[in-house]
Parts: C-alpha cells; sequence; structure tokens
C-alpha cells in the first residue's frame, strides 16, 4: 500500500521518513557525533572562568581596569596570610622570614604591587593580637591567566616557612578555589545522579531496554553541549557554573523527552500499531509537543542573553544549546532506536519481582508507585485503564475548584513571603565550605583584623587633578556621612583600604596625571549604608573625572545594570511563551493562565531562598555559611531555568488537554482526560529531575547549592501542586470560555497553529455533546487507550477533519 493510500493514522510524514529510513544510519551519524564531542568538549572546565557578576560597562568595571594598569597595589588580589607561631609578628626572626617572602613573591613572574606590613608598619595589615599579618600583591591578566599563576605560585608558599606559617587567600585565591570545587562536585554530583536515575526509570517503565533509551539521550546532550561550551570559550568567557545546568538540563530534559515519547510509543503499539506507523504516530503528536517544549525552554533562557553579566550570558549559551541538542536527539535518534527495537522496547522488566504475587491489572497499575501512570508492560497492563486514579483525583478537584484554587494560592503566595525581605549581595569567599583555605584566610581578616575584608570604596581620579583640587575633593568626600577617613594613595592594601602616605601631588605626578583616594566607610562589606555611601560620593561634582570602585561600588552597579534589563527578560519570556502556548492551544486565556501559574508555582522557590540561604535556618544540615545576603544575579537565573522547566511540563499537559477537546468537545472530560494521561508522567518526570538537582545541591559551593536545591523544589511544587490541584481547578472555574478567541486570532491559529491531535488545527471544539460520552473523555468506549489520538481509525479522522473544515 503506497503512503498516500495509506490510512491517516498509517501515514509517515516527510520528518518521520528522514529519521526512520536508515535508522541504522542516524545511530552511526549520532555515535560520531558524541565521538567527535568528547573530543571538542575535552579541557573544557580548565577554560570556564570563576566570576563574571560584574556589568563589564559600568563605571566600576572601569576604574578598576584602570587602576589595575596605573595603580597595581591598589586593587591586591592575592594575600599570603603570615602566622607567626605563638610569637608576635614583630619578632626579629619573624619579620626576617616575612620580608624574605615578600621579597621572593615580588620576583614572581606576573606578580606585581607587593607590600607587606614588615615594610609599611601599617596596622590595618597587622592582626588586632599581633599575631598574624599580611604579604598583598596583584597576580596581573585576566582570570584564566591569573588563576594559572596562582597554581604554579602558591604551593612554594603555602605552608610553613621557618618560624611562621603561611596561608594563601585574596580574591583570585577564591576564584580558584571555587572553580576546583565545582568541577570536583559535577564530577559526584553524575556519579550520584546517573544510577539513582537509571532506577527510576526501571521503576517508571517497567523495562530496563526502555530505561536506558532517555540516558542515552541525556549523554548526547550533555556531552554536545560541553563541546560548544569549548568553542564559545575561544571567543568570549564562561562561567564555570554553567556546567552544573549542562548536567542538569542535559539530564532532565533529555529524560522528559524521552519519556514522553516513548511513552507515547508504547501507547501506539499497546493500540494494536506495527512498528514505523507507530513511529510515525508518536512524531506527528508527542514529537510536535517536544519542539515546543524545546522552544519554550529554549526562549526562557535566551532572555538572560539581554544581561552583560557573562555569568548570566553564559547560562543562556549553555541552555539553548542543551535544550536544542536534547531535543533534537529526542527527535532524530530516539526515533531511529524505536524502528529498529519495535516491540523489543519493552523488554527485560526488572519490576516484574514487584509484581509477583498480585493481580496483573493491579501490577500493572502500581509499577511505578503511581509516578508511572501504568507504564508498566505487558498485555495486562494494557487491559488497565491509563492513570484512572489520576482522572479520580481531576474529578474531585473539579468538584471542589473554588476551595482548591483559593487554598493552593494561598499556600503558595504564603510560601513565597520571605522573599520580601531579600537582601541582595555579592559572591564572596562565603560561598565556599569553611575549611577551604581561601576561606579560612578571608575569614581571619574578618575577625581579627581592623575592619571587614572588601569593605573599601575606591576612586581613580583622572584628568590630570592639581593637588589643591584633589585636597578639596578629599575634604568634601571626608565630611559625608558614614565616612570614617579617607587615606592618600601609596599602594598597600590589606583589605581595600589605603594605608600609605604619600599625599595626592605625589600620586598624581607619580601616575602620569592620575591619582586615587582610598575611602573607609564606617559600616563593613556592601551594607545598604556603604552602598548608599557610594552613591553620595558619585554625587560630588569635582573638576576631575572621578570613578568610583570597591565591593559595594560593583554591586550598586550590578543592581542598577540588572533593574534595567529586568524589565525586558521577562517581556521577552511573557511574550514568546504567550505566542507559543496560543500557537499550541488557539486560546487566549490559556496562555495567560500559563504564564501566571508559572509564576505562581516559583515563590517557594524564591521564599526559601531567603529564609534558608540568607537567614541561615537550615545551615548546619545543609552545611553551607550564610552571608546574610543572596548573590544578585541568582534569582534572575533561577526564574528564567524554572520558569523554562515549569512550561516544559505545562505544554505537556495543555497538549493533551486539546487534544482531547478538539476530539469531544467536552471540556471537563478533556481535563480529566490531560491529567490522566499526563499527571504520572509529569510527576516521574519532576522526581527525576529533581535527583538530578537535588545531586547538584550537595554542591560545597553556597550557590550551586541554591540553585539545585531551589529549582528541585521548584519542579516538584509545579508538577505536584500547580498541575494536579491549580491546573484543573482554574480551567474548571474558566468553564468553556477557556477556548475562546476573536475571530482573527482564530482565523491566524487555523492557518499557523499547531496540535498534537491528527486533525488541522482549530480555535474551538464541536459544540456538540461528547461522542465519547459523559466525563470519560471518550475512554468508557475505548478502554484500550485508541481515544488517544493518533490510534483513531482513518475514518474517524476524516470526519473530525470535515467538521473542523466545516467550521
Amino acid at each position: 500500500m503506497t503512503d498516500v493510500n495509506r490510512p491517516p493514522g498509517e501515514r509517515t510524514g516527510g520528518w518521520t521518513r528522514l529519521v526512520t529510513a536508515r535508522p541504522r544510519l542516524s545511530l552511526l551519524v549520532a555515535l560520531l557525533f558524541t565521538a567527535l564531542a568528547v573530543v571538542a568538549g575535552s579541557g573544557v572546565a580548565d577554560r570556564l572562568s570563576g566570576g563574571g557578576w560584574e556589568d563589564p560597562a559600568s563605571q566600576s568595571s572601569y576604574a578598576t581596569k584602570a587602576l589595575e594598569k596605573r595603580f597595581p597595589a591598589s586593587q591586591p588580589n592575592l594575600i599570603l596570610l603570615v602566622d607567626s607561631g605563638g610569637k608576635k609578628v614583630d619578632d626579629p626572626a619573624v619579620a626576617a622570614e616575612a620580608r624574605a617572602l615578600a621579597k621572593k613573591l615580588a620576583g614572581e613572574k606576573a606578580v606585581t604591587g607587593v607590600t607587606s606590613y614588615w615594610d609599611t608598619g601599617a596596622s590595618a595589615l597587622r592582626s588586632k593580637d599581633r599575631g598574624e599579618a599580611i604579604i598583598a600583591a596583584r597576580i596581573t591578566g585576566d582570570e584564566t591567566a591569573a588563576g594559572k599563576a596562582l597554581e604554579r605560585i602558591a604551593p612554594d608558599f603555602r605552608g610553613q616557612h621557618g618560624p611562621v606559617e603561611v596561608s594563601v587567600g585574596g580574591p583570585v585565591a577564591v576564584k580558584q578555589e571555587m572553580q576546583t570545587t565545582i568541577q570536583e562536585d559535577l564530577l559526584r554530583a553524575e556519579m550520584m545522579a546517573l544510577p539513582v536515575t537509571l532506577v527510576l526509570l526501571v521503576m517508571v517503565f517497567g523495562s530496563a531496554v526502555a530505561a536506558l533509551l532517555p540516558l542515552g539521550i541525556g549523554v548526547i546532550a550533555i556531552l554536545g553541549t560541553d563541546a560548544v561550551l569549548r568553542v564559545l570559550t575561544e571567543f568570549t568567557d564562561v562561567s564555570v557554573f554553567a556546567q552544573n545546568l549542562t548536567t542538569a538540563l542535559g539530564l532532565g530534559l533529555a529524560i522528559d523527552y524521552a519519556l514522553f515519547i516513548v511513552r507515547r510509543f508504547r501507547e501506539e503499539l499497546s493500540a494494536g500499531g506495527e512498528t514505523l506507523p507507530a513511529v510515525a504516530a508518536t512524531l506527528r503528536t508527542a514529537g510536535r509537543t517536544v519542539l515546543f517544549s524545546a522552544l519554550t525552554v529554549a526562549v526562557s533562557l535566551a532572555a538572560m542573553m539581554v544581561f552583560p553579566q557573562y555569568f548570566l550570558r553564559s547560562f543562556a549559551y549553555a541552555g539553548i544549546a542543551v535544550v536544542l541538542i536534547a531535543a533534537a536527539a529526542a527527535l532524530v535518534v530516539l526515533p531511529a532506536a524505536l524502528v529498529l527495537l519495535g516491540d523489543r522496547v519493552n523488554k527485560w522488566d526488572l519490576t516484574r519481582l514487584l509484581r509477583r504475587g498480585r493481580p496483573a491489572g493491579r501490577a500493572a497499575g502500581g509499577t511505578a508507585g503511581g509516578a508511572a501512570d501504568g507504564a508498566a508492560t505487558g498485555a495486562a497492563a494494557d487491559r488497565a485503564e491509563p492513570g484512572a486514579g489520576w482522572g479520580r483525583f481531576a474529578r474531585l478537584v473539579m468538584r471542589r475548584a473554588p476551595v482548591f484554587a483559593l487554598a493552593t494560592v494561598a499556600g503558595l503566595v504564603a510560601l513565597g513571603l520571605p522573599f520580601l525581605r531579600v537582601e541582595f549581595g555579592t559572591a564572596d569567599d562565603r560561598q565556599l565550605p569553611s575549611g577551604a583555605e581561601s576561606h579560612v584566610v578571608q575569614q581571619h581578616i574578618r575577625d581579627g583584623f581592623a575592619g571587614g575584608p572588601g569593605g573599601g570604596v575606591e576612586i581613580l581620579a583622572e584628568g590630570k587633578p592639581g593637588a589643591a583640587a584633589l585636597a578639596d575633593y578629599s575634604a568634601k568626600v571626608s565630611a559625608l556621612p558614614g565616612v570614617l577617613r579617607v587615606d592618600s594613595p601609596a599602594g598597600h592594601f590589606a583589605d581595600g583600604r589605603q594605608v600609605g602616605r604619600p599625599g595626592p601631588a605625589e600620586a598624581a605626578r607619580a601616575a602620569g596625571g592620575a591619582a586615587y583616594l582610598s575611602v573607609q566607610p564606617k559600616g563593613e562589606g556592601v551594607e545598604p549604608a556603604t552602598q548608599d555611601l557610594v552613591r553620595d560620593i558619585r554625587a560630588q561634582s569635582p573638576p576631575f573625572r572621578a570613578s568610583v570602585t570597591g565591593t559595594a561600588a560593583v554591586l550598586v552597579d550590578t543592581k542598577e545594570s540588572l533593574g534595567d534589563r529586568v524589565p525586558w527578560a521577562g517581556a521577552i519570556i511573557i511574550a514568546v511563551t504567550l505566542l507559543l502556548v496560543f500557537l499550541l492551544t488557539g486560546s487566549v486565556l490559556i496562555p495567560l493562565q500559563a504564564v501566571l501559574l508559572n509564576a505562581l508555582s516559583l515563590t517557594a522557590m524564591f521564599g526559601a531562598m531567603v529564609w534558608v540561604f540568607q537567614e541561615g535556618h537550615l545551615s548546619g544540615p545543609l552545611s553551607f555559611t550564610s552571608s546574610g545576603d543572596i548573590e544578585t544575579t541568582l534569582p534572575v537565573l533561577m526564574f528564567c531555568v524554572a520558569f523554562g522547566l515549569s512550561m516544559d511540563y505545562g505544554v505537556f499537559l495543555l497538549s493533551r488537554i486539546k487534544e482531547e477537546y478538539e476530539r469531544t468537545g467536552d471540556h471537563e472530560a478533556a481535563v480529566e482526560f490531560g491529567l490522566r494521561r499526563t499527571g504520572g508522567l509529569i510527576t516521574a518526570a519532576a522526581l527525576i529531575l529533581a535527583v538530578v538537582m537535588v545531586a547538584i545541591g550537595t554542591s560545597r559551593v553556597t550557590n550551586t547549592k541554591m540553585l539545585g536545591l531551589g529549582i528541585a523544589l521548584a519542579v516538584l511544587m509545579d508538577a505536584m501542586v500547580v498541575r494536579s490541584l491549580l491546573v484543573p481547578a482554574v480551567m474548571k472555574l474558566t468553564g468553556r470560555a477557556t477556548w475562546w478567541a476573536p475571530g482573527p486570532l482564530r482565523r491566524l491559529h487555523t492557518r499557523f497553529g499547531l496540535s498534537e491531535g491528527e486533525s488541522a488545527p482549530s480555535s474551538c471544539a464541536p459544540s456538540g455533546a461528547s461522542p465519547g460520552g459523559g466525563g470519560s473523555g471518550g475512554t468508557s468506549e475505548d478502554p484500550g487507550g485508541k481515544a488517544d489520538g493518533g490510534a483513531a481509525s482513518g475514518d474517524e479522522k476524516g470526519r473530525r477533519r470535515d467538521r473542523v473544515s466545516a467550521r
């Protein structure tokens, strides 16, 4: 029978023919791609950077670079903490050894601006108990070059030297140790997540063969994205944190897409279809949904491209790449594998021992403890009503829709209330474990030295400032509220504060018409009073160009930069999400519901972010040090990632609801059908993704821990609360108006819209009674599941298209 003469349910479209004509060749190409990705992505971790939180076009970034070039000692990034070993730092033997270390450090390549307590006698470089003192220096070059220089230098200085013991710290050491820690933690997370994920997949599918398919897609996505990131490092900076997202999304989305496609393929087989027509029907239905899902997730992540911080842009690079590669593998490699496997996709049922001694029907429904939604194999499983428990639950929710809707919304809002207390800060050494060397050094300085590290505000004066003008400006800054003192530059710093002697005129002559001042605030670090001081200093109008930097200034600039661009990123996400969901459903109200309900699903994540990580309520069990604030860019990142993943599940559910509504015209039955067919699938996918994210959340770096655990919480809340309770309740309340669209938009959807069903797109369902009858969504007449889209008869589908054309 030619393809033209096949019934609609058995026709193979051009895409199906393309990916299934030579399945072995498709798998060979995938294998070659994976091998090339391994080669191309090798060494990517060593080329990733540990910073990227600053806006490179900001005033603070400019001043930092200019000070590094003209006054390298003003911006020390390497600190040697010298412990006198029970003596005092002024002991002759201690002083002699420390001066020798400082001289040796000054002779190192790529090191400049070396200064120490023993050279200057500055009290700010000596601990209050006189037992420790500091040697400070600047390692030149970008983050990668500075990190490599530190790896070469540190072993020669770390440890015991005569009467003193030296520890290595400073910003460059913090970043280097953070990068190393993340790499080690990521490897451990992968080793933890993979076996647990495989066990869960076996429970979900009831087949080892089917369970291995999602893992294969995930490996392709991860390795392919590593290769993409390796290429990008040749042209731009990429954050080391992006690798965490690559692993999490690579496994998570690959599993989501493979679950959906393999599940639909097995439904088609169980309805009596042959292998090739079953693959064709799967790609026409689940394949379209996977494509839409990938687009929504990619758009959410692509929105981070509007931000100038390469920390956020790196997640866009990694996220877009991993989503597209995962979707491509699911739509190309997976169908080829299914063609070759056919019925053997159900082989190696490892859950049969769990079903021993139980009736066949009960075993089929309980293969995954309910999470698999009837994914068990065998004829008995096929005879069982899939997702009957989810159907009953949907009817219960819709019977009490106002109660469930109000209670769920109130609960989600209450969980998000702690976010109103959020305080934004910058990432520092406290991101690292308490035993990390660079964290220990900074904590010693924080606790034992006068003032806190990073508390200074640096001012670069350019344009040949005269001595009188500089002195007058210094006096005005000194009079500002919150200023402890203004020091003149000599290049001797311990923690961002100036401690030298020469005056402004000498500094100006020494730097070819430029000078700098160091302002010591009364407050420490990046507290609000110090941020206000930065704004007050910038409000001055000296007769020369003054640029302000320092930790507080970087935070002020970062918050302003994010504030300017967050509305644009949000507008992009919302606009494209509304468009894509409209193209999927043909409804005006459903896209609005999707955006609002997705946003509600994230409230628990944001509330927990503040309650746990800012306020430190679980710092002991989770093993982290609370800094009292949240790194400024992290909420933006977590919103984009979690929103995209929530839309991923939303598309899966809405596509099945829309398919059934087109078939029957029964709104409530369609909602019940959608939850019955996808409730267990979405729950299983969410549980597996949560396992991956929790494994990422075991990292010893606080930001990575927050990212992993926060997104795991958001995913579980979305799947188990929003999709299970809020969506059916809200859709019940909106009734058939859910599917309304004005005439022009209906025509637009008829022409350009896509749906998971076989019929042509339409913006409204038949107005007559459901052909399936009552609230069953047609399943009472088709207990085997043939009402499920692609398995319907050709005559029925032809009549459906005739009705659509008539409308």
